[in-house]
């Protein structure tokens, strides 16, 4: 259909009003999309993130201990680890974590008994909590700030005591994380020669 001169007047205003519309759209969808990873509330608690399985996948555990002393959890435990996807982009191109790097590690009640298994363990869609490790040289002494997110709760940091952060230093490969358990970060860090075998 063709618009005569008086009617292709009439729409211009709608059509650009459309247009308008659309680019503001699509600035909020940009800008939103820039939003740091990691989100506070105004008194300094982190909120759990909401999409953080729709992250960059790292790894999975299955009843990994750090300590000789026996865990005696009473289940299996099963750990997915996830990072956010601007700082996985930048990892990937230093092997290193930028500043803003937000580290998930979702631990999940782990089962051998279910459905048609007979041997092995899988995972169940009972969460047991969420540990947060957030790299932000501004805000954490020492540069990064741990957290455990029970439920859907906000956390406060850890207190620079905790064991954590002492065990990362002297044991993380890379920017006192452990890359040496991401196999697909560990060869990226290597080729970087940021990786530190000793650990």
């Amino acid at each position: 259909m063709r618009l005569n001169a008086v009617e292709a007047r009439r729409w211009l205003p709608v059509a650009a009003a459309a247009l308008v519309l659309v680019s503001c759209g699509s600035n909020l969808q940009v800008t939103a999309t820039q939003l740091p990873a990691a989100q506070y509330t105004v008194d300094g608690k982190l909120l759990a993130p909401i999409d953080y399985r729709d992250w960059v996948f790292l790894t999975s555990g299955v009843n990994m201990n750090y300590s000789d002393q026996p865990m005696n959890m009473g289940h299996e435990m099963v750990d997915n680890v996830f990072v956010d996807p601007a700082s996985w982009h930048k990892f990937k191109a230093s092997g290193r974590w930028p500043d803003g790097t937000v580290i998930v590690k979702e631990g999940r009640v782990g089962s051998s008994k279910g459905s048609i298994n007979k041997s092995g363990i899988f995972q169940t869609e009972q969460r047991f909590d969420l540990e947060v490790h957030v790299r932000d040289s501004k805000r954490f002494k020492g540069g990064w700030g741990f957290f455990v997110n029970t439920g859907d709760k906000p956390a406060r940091p850890l207190p620079a005591t905790a064991s954590c952060y002492a065990c990362h230093l002297a044991h993380g490969a890379v920017d006192t994380t452990f890359v040496q358990f991401y196999p697909t970060a560990k060869p990226i860090a290597v080729k970087a020669g940021v990786f530190d075998a000793g650990k």
